[in-house]
């Protein structure tokens, strides 16, 4: 199970930390049990409290572990791969081996301001879909997707069935995305997405800004909260090759 070198200069709490990371990615910790409590952990590393409640507070911060009042802390659910790449978030969750899932929260028709206006080309006033829903995997909430979309592009998406929209923008009005662009950063959920997302409010989460073309149109923008406690970014890097 490993020891804590005290003449490291690594510090003990991030020694520790290392070794329940081990012991959770063996499988020695699975998903949703127990980790030894405090005492136990002071007792078996000979550490003092403090440092093993460092330890702990940190994979707690970091959604590796979660805690229960009353009952002790417990080993989450490892992070998603959130894939830089034009991709269904049913064909990943798919892929994953997860059933994805849809609630939506609900459609609407808005007026473009300069902002919405300007992505898709139109001009300020025009027209655009809302279609807003809670994205789910394994039965569990991942993300809050709306998706807006020029009606001039789509006319009368929102009197149709969307149990899958994009099948919908394909087959109804010939829409097939083949390209995209997608902006990531931090934020906070205001306190109407925390419920819906099921975590605490000012939980972080990550908000990504996606657009989707056809043909050289922009015929989506997508804005996506996805729980900064069930995913993560991964991409691969490539060193340019010097002529």
């Amino acid at each position: 199970m490993g020891t804590i070198d005290p003449h490291s200069p690594i510090p003990k709490y991030s020694q520790l930390r290392e070794l329940l990371l081990g012991l959770m990615e063996d499988a020695q910790l699975p998903v949703d049990s127990p980790i030894p409590s405090e005492r136990e952990l002071c007792q078996q590393y000979v550490l003092s409290r403090m440092t093993v409640r460092q330890a702990v507070d940190q994979l707690v911060s970091e959604g590796r572990l979660y805690r229960v009042p009353g009952k002790g802390t417990f080993v989450a659910r490892p992070k998603i791969d959130m894939p830089l790449r034009l991709v269904s978030f049913t064909e990943d969750m798919r892929a994953r081996g997860m059933e994805p899932g849809a609630r939506e929260l609900d459609r609407r028709s808005v007026v473009a301001g300069s902002h919405l206006a300007r992505a898709f080309q139109l001009d300020p006033g025009a027209e655009l879909y809302v279609v807003e829903r809670l994205r789910t995997a394994d039965g569990h909430p991942m993300a809050i997707e709306r998706s807006h979309i020029p009606a001039v592009l789509a006319p009368g998406l929102l009197d149709l069935q969307l149990n899958s929209l994009y099948d919908v923008l394909a087959n109804t009005y010939g829409i097939v995305f083949d390209a995209g662009e997608q902006t990531i950063e931090a934020a906070i959920a205001d306190p109407s997405d925390a419920k819906v997302l099921e975590v605490a409010r000012g939980s972080a989460v990550l908000r990504m800004e996606q657009r989707s073309y056809a043909g050289g149109v922009c015929a989506e923008l997508v804005e996506s909260l996805y729980r900064a406690d069930r995913f993560k970014l991964h991409t691969a890097l490539e060193i340019p090759r010097t002529r």
